[in-house]
C-alpha cells in the first residue's frame, strides 16, 4: 500500500442481511422518503412471480413501484434506452435494481443517465463520476457479483461491444437488501459461476496494487468463507447454511473489490464476455487458474496469505509453495465446478484467434490490469488468452 496516498473508503449506507430481509424494503424506502421506485428486473424473474411479490409488497407498503423488466444479460447501452423511457413516464425518484448483476448493473446506468443525461461512454473509466443520480436500491437475487456493494456499473457499447467499467460513488446502491433466501433457487451452474466470481473479486481485491487494510480484512474473510462453502452450495442448493455463507461472502467480496479494484482476470474477462455472449463469472473461471499461475510471482506473500486463508497452505509452508498450491486449489475448484474452457463451451478457435489482439487491448484499455501483482504487457495477455483456450 502506498503510504503517500489516502484511501478512500464507500459503502452503502444502509445493508439488511439475513433471510427475510427482502421483507423489509418497503420500510428501507419509507426511511429513505421515497416513493416511486423503477423496480429493474429481468424476464426470468418476472416469469417467476418473484418480481410482482416484490411490487405487491411495495404497494402495501404505500409506495407507487414500476417495473421494468427488460433487462438483458451483460447489459448493452441499447437496453438501457427502454428502462430510461420508462423511468421518465413514472416520474421515479429512485431505482431498485432487483436480481443478478446485469439488472443491478442496468438500474444504476438508469440512475445516472436519468437524472444526468448524456451516453454511457461519457462514464466508462479512468472517468469518475460523482454527479446527480437517482438513489440506487440493490437486491441481488445471486451471490456472486457483489454489485450491491460497488460503485461500478458494467455496460456493453452496442456500437462497438466494448463491454464499459463505469465507476464511481454515484454508482453506489444507498441501500442493499441482502437476502439469501432469494439465492434458493439458483440452479448449479449459476451457483458455480457466480460463487467463482465472488471469489475472484476477493483475491484480486486482496492482491491489487490498491489494496488497503479494510479492503484486505473484507477480502480475506470472503475467501474463508467461500473455500468452506462453495461447492456445498453447488451439489445441494437447499443447503441453507452454505447459501447464506456464499451470500455474506459475495457481499464482502463487493465490498473488498469496490474499495481496492480488481486486477487482470476481470480485465481479460470483459471482453471475452463482449464478443462471445459468456456469462460474467463463467469467463472469470475460464481464466482464474493461468491468469494467477501468471500473476503469483509479482506478489507471492499475497497470494501466500490467501492460499492459508483458503485452506490450501499451511503455516509451515514458505510463501513460494504457498502460492503455488493457490493456483493448484483454483484449478482444482474449477475442475469440481465443472467448468468448460472456451473450446469445450464451444466457441470456435479461429474466432477467437482473429479477436485475441482486439481483445487484449480492450483489456488494457479497461484499466485493471495495471493494478495486478505483475503487469503484464499486451504480448502476455495476448499469450494467456491462446493458453485459456482449451
Amino acid at each position: 500500500m502506498n503510504g503517500a496516498m489516502t484511501t478512500q473508503l464507500s459503502f452503502p449506507r444502509f445493508t439488511r442481511i439475513g433471510a427475510g430481509a427482502v421483507d423489509e424494503l418497503g420500510t428501507v424506502l419509507t426511511h429513505l422518503g421515497l416513493k416511486r421506485p423503477l423496480v429493474v428486473t429481468d424476464s426470468y424473474l418476472t416469469t417467476t412471480g418473484t418480481a410482482e411479490r416484490l411490487t405487491k409488497a411495495l404497494v402495501r407498503a404505500g409506495l407507487s413501484p414500476r417495473l421494468f423488466s427488460g433487462t438483458v444479460p451483460d447489459p448493452t447501452t441499447a437496453s438501457l434506452e427502454a428502462g430510461l423511457d420508462v423511468a421518465g413516464a413514472h416520474d421515479a425518484d429512485s431505482v431498485i435494481g432487483f436480481g443478478g448483476g446485469s439488472p443491478i448493473d442496468t438500474a444504476k446506468a438508469l440512475a445516472v443517465l436519468a437524472v444526468n443525461g448524456g451516453r454511457m461512454r461519457d462514464y466508462k473509466a479512468p472517468h469518475v463520476y460523482t454527479g446527480p443520480a437517482l438513489p440506487i436500491i440493490a437486491v441481488p437475487t445471486t451471490a456472486g457479483s457483489g454489485s450491491e456493494a460497488t460503485q461500478f456499473s458494467v455496460i456493453s457499447d452496442s456500437e462497438t461491444d466494448e463491454k464499459m467499467l463505469c465507476p464511481g460513488p454515484s454508482f453506489l446502491p444507498i441501500a442493499a437488501i441482502v437476502d439469501f433466501e432469494l439465492t434458493m433457487s439458483m440452479p448449479a451452474r449459476l451457483t458455480a459461476d457466480t460463487g467463482v466470481d465472488a471469489l475472484t473479486h476477493a483475491i484480486e481485491a486482496y492482491v491489487s496494487r490498491k489494496a488497503n487494510p479494510v479492503s484486505d480484512a473484507l477480502a480475506l474473510s470472503a475467501i474463508r468463507t467461500i473455500a468452506g462453502n462453495l461447492e456445498t452450495a453447488y451439489r445441494d442448493g437447499q443447503d441453507r447454511g452454505a447459501r447464506e455463507a456464499m451470500m455474506v461472502a459475495s457481499t464482502q467480496a463487493g465490498m473488498a473489490f469496490s474499495n481496492s479494484s480488481v486486477a487482470l482476470v476481470h480485465g481479460m474477462s470483459r471482453p471475452i464476455g463482449a464478443h462471445f455472449h459468456v456469462a460474467h463469472g463463467l469467463s472469470n473461471a475460464m481464466l482464474l487458474p493461468a491468469v494467477t499461475r501468471f500473476s503469483v510471482s509479482g506478489a507471492v506473500g499475497r497470494y501466500a496469505d490467501c492460499a492459508r486463508t483458503y485452506g490450501a497452505a499451511g503455516d509451515a509452508d514458505p510463501d513460494g509453495v504457498a502460492a503455488d498450491k493457490l493456483v493448484e486449489a483454483v484449478t482444482r475448484l474449477c475442475r469440481e465446478l465443472d467448468v468448460p474452457t472456451p473450446k469445450s463451451y464451444g466457441i470456435d478457435r479461429r474466432e477467437w484467434d482473429s479477436l485475441i489482439l482486439t481483445m487484449a487491448k480492450q483489456a488494457v484499455a479497461s484499466g485493471s490490469p495495471a493494478n495486478n501483482p505483475r503487469v503484464p504487457g499486451i504480448s502476455d495477455i495476448e499469450e494467456l488468452y491462446r493458453n485459456v483456450f482449451d
